[in-house]
């Protein structure tokens, strides 16, 4: 039988878009590394740019509204608050999406893998935020007169809390990006592009997560859960029977989201 060449081009084809995904993204190792905000190509005005996930049953999800799309998760999160009971307000916390903000940077010593994003919570993203409004520093990302950054990542094993902490500090002296002007034209021209990092989720198919989660041992495939979305008591009966499965959930959120 001869070997079947177009499935096993495709198959590498699926490794190859795997690791060039992978690669656009920079996550801190425990200790401190020291990175450059690089300016955005897509908008360099402002490096920054925030998308919003779930996080469902091990695997995340972007959220429609990332883009100002309707979202039938967070929309049953909402129905869900609106009862007004504190135990469907703890439940509806699970299935609101989350902020992440992403900010293009070069990873000092790590020069040769080019502009990478490294993504963080709130906490990170407001000392960055409050580094950048204090006149003693200001635009911390200029590419002559703006500052390295030493982010110390302490993973959740090693934390004296429950969750991994990161710590932001902005170096006090003024460098330029690079000494070298051709890498710092290809820093700020060639970057992963921001509007291919994740695939927007249609809101079929956030409906049928959210089925998933709650009724996993639901068997009807093809039955549309926008009936649950717009009528959440139905949906509810199976969420207040698994009160484990939400908290769950919540644990989830906090510790992916902590940093």
């Amino acid at each position: 039988m001869a070997l079947d060449i177009a499935a096993l081009r495709a198959k590498l084809n699926t490794f190859q878009g795997q690791t060039k995904r992978t690669s656009a993204f920079w996550r801190p190792t425990e200790g401190k590394s020291q990175v450059r905000i690089v300016p955005l190509t897509d908008h360099p005005e402002n490096p920054f740019f925030e998308l919003y996930f779930h996080y469902l049953g091990g695997r995340s999800h972007l959220s429609p509204i990332s883009n100002g799309n309707r979202d039938p998760i967070a929309e049953f999160a909402e129905n869900l608050r609106a009862e007004g009971t504190r135990d469907a307000y703890q439940q509806a916390r699970a299935f609101m999406p989350k902020l992440r903000t992403f900010v293009p940077v070069v990873v000092r010593g790590e020069e040769d893998k080019g502009v990478r994003f490294y993504s963080f919570g709130k906490p990170v993203y407001q000392a960055l935020l409050s580094y950048i409004a204090d006149p003693d520093y200001g635009d911390i990302t200029h590419i002559e007169t703006g500052r390295d950054i030493v982010v110390d990542y302490t993973p959740q094993e090693k934390s004296d809390t429950n969750f991994a902490k990161t710590t932001i500090l902005v170096k006090p002296n003024q460098t330029p990006l690079s000494e070298y002007s051709g890498l710092v034209e290809r820093w700020t021209t060639n970057q992963p592009s921001t509007d291919k990092l994740f695939k927007e989720p249609s809101f079929d198919e956030l409906s049928a997560v959210l089925k998933r989660y709650l009724d996993p041992n639901s068997a009807d495939e093809d039955s549309s859960v926008t009936e649950q979305v717009t009528a959440p008591a139905t949906v509810q009966k199976n969420a207040k029977a698994s009160d484990d499965k939400v908290k769950s959930a919540v644990d989830e959120f906090e510790s992916l989201f902590s940093e």
